[in-house]
């Protein structure tokens, strides 16, 4: 096992989701690679597994990773995991395992949960494409350009969201993509599991409160090929209102939501002024 970075994926919020061969790497390897030794510490202490652990998360992954490529490099084996989940997806472990290509040192999956396609697999929608989005940005502007770019996509459309972040982004996919497919994974694998089956217009008013708690997926409906337009202008009005708030000009958010809506730009205009 040495000189190699094993990526070991473990469980998103049921223990007993944890494979055997995970538990025996852990076992093996010469120390841990963690986001957060103090969540890392109850996995290992759930399985009787001592190991020296360090940090590594956002914040110290090019000095902690530079750390890592030389204990291996010297002969060490080391395994990275994450708090819950495959290590290395929406993760600084990207990065690392950048690290390990130009070092020439040895990466081995051990696959395990993954709240990505557990979702997906359970949404009801389309699974044969898909196209992963990760986090949406706090900032308006930012995450109104992201959805802007998604406008077009066919594939269906996975995304994490935390708890507090919701209700806005329930009420900006509605803005932007009209009246779609919604489902909204919480809990995965965990006592309260909810899987909740909506569109984006049923689950921005009916969960735009902030009641849904708990860890978010959120899988959406891509654009349909013969799609044609179908949002009210209430709704175009709505999606160019939010282009506003992000920064966008009147006249240009109303020719944008206008072009999606299939509507008149001056209909739009008017009613947003």
């Amino acid at each position: 096992m040495s000189n190699t970075l094993y990526v070991v994926g473990t469980p998103i919020g049921n223990m007993n989701d944890m494979t055997p061969r995970a538990v025996q790497t852990l076992e093996q390897v010469d120390f841990i690679a963690a986001e957060d030794t103090r969540v890392t510490v109850k996995l290992l202490n759930h399985f009787g597994v001592k190991k020296p652990m360090v940090s590594y998360f956002e914040h110290n992954k090019h000095e902690k990773g530079r750390q890592i490529i030389d204990r291996i490099l010297a002969g060490e084996s080391c395994a990275i995991v994450t708090d819950a989940g495959m290590p290395c997806i929406s993760d600084p472990g990207e990065d690392l395992i950048r690290q390990c290509e130009e070092a020439g040192v040895k990466t081995v999956v051990v696959p395990g949960p993954s709240a990505v396609i557990s979702a997906l697999a359970v949404s009801g929608l389309e699974t044969g494409r898909f196209t992963f989005e990760g986090f949406l940005s706090v900032n308006k502007k930012s995450r109104s350009e992201h959805l802007e770019s998604l406008l077009s996509e066919r594939r269906t459309m996975i995304f994490y969201e935390a708890p507090h972040k919701l209700p806005n982004t329930l009420k900006d996919l509605y803005a932007t993509f009209g009246d779609r497919k919604l489902t909204i994974a919480r809990e995965l694998t965990k006592i309260h599991e909810q899987i909740i089956r909506t569109t984006t217009k049923e689950a921005a008013k009916n969960y735009a409160d902030g009641s849904l708690k708990g860890e978010i997926v959120l899988i959406l409906e891509g654009k349909k090929e013969k799609e044609t337009a179908s949002i009210s202008l209430a709704e175009a009005v709505a999606y160019a209102q939010s282009l506003i708030d992000s920064g966008m000009r009147p006249t240009d958010a109303a020719k944008e939501a206008a072009a999606m809506a299939g509507l008149k730009k001056y209909d739009i205009y008017k009613e947003v002024m």
